[in-house]
């Protein structure tokens, strides 16, 4: 398979990197074949300018700022998120990635009339994210409702592939996880990834 990773954090050295790394190595074992966007270090644009929102609904013209970003996610067929959920979300870098790639007509149709949103990246049929948390699973799920979950995995989905599998693996209370806690974690996402086909 075929596969996009975007990898959303600031320092190299963070835990999050290790994911990447770890995230990198499982898929490679499977033999897929990988792309990584590391949106920090190509010093990724996550604020929409005005000229950029004036033209959100010209086919064409919507596309020319992100066209890079874009070929991407036409090329890929699992697209795979590792980034540290802050706020219980997104970061903001990442936020901005969708608001500024995932534009109408080159990756959904707009909705009209009666009729729903329309799937266009049916190329894609794996949706992923590996992320940490600060806060309780109990938390995160029983009382914020999972909003980082729900934005990936709910909210693209109907955009892509109509059967297209969803994963999400996450480290609960990563600010207080022991040295022990990371290596499982990262044991975890390596023994899962190294299983998908």
């Amino acid at each position: 398979m075929r596969f996009l990773i975007v990898y959303c954090h600031p320092c190299p050295e963070s835990f999050t990197a290790a994911l990447r790394d770890t995230v990198v190595a499982a898929l490679r074992r499977g033999g897929h074949e990988l792309r990584v966007l590391d949106l920090h270090a190509e010093g990724f644009d996550p604020v929409m300018s005005a000229e950029e929102r004036r033209g959100y609904h010209t086919p064409g013209v919507n596309e020319a700022p992100v066209a890079e970003h874009l070929q991407a996610l036409r090329w890929c067929e699992g697209l795979l998120f590792v980034y540290p959920t802050w706020w219980y979300g997104l970061p903001a870098m990442l936020k901005g990635w969708l608001d500024r790639v995932w534009v109408p007509y080159a990756t959904f149709g707009m909705p009209e009339g009666r009729k729903p949103i329309g799937r266009v990246m049916t190329n894609i049929r794996f949706i992923g994210a590996v992320s940490t948390l600060g806060s309780p699973w109990w938390w995160w799920r029983l009382v914020m409702s999972e909003p980082g979950r729900r934005t990936l995995l709910r909210g693209l989905r109907p955009l892509v592939h109509p059967r297209a599998k969803t994963l999400w693996l996450a480290l609960h209370r990563m600010d207080s996880a022991s040295q022990d806690d990371r290596e499982r974690y990262l044991a975890k996402v390596s023994r899962v990834l190294g299983r998908l086909r």
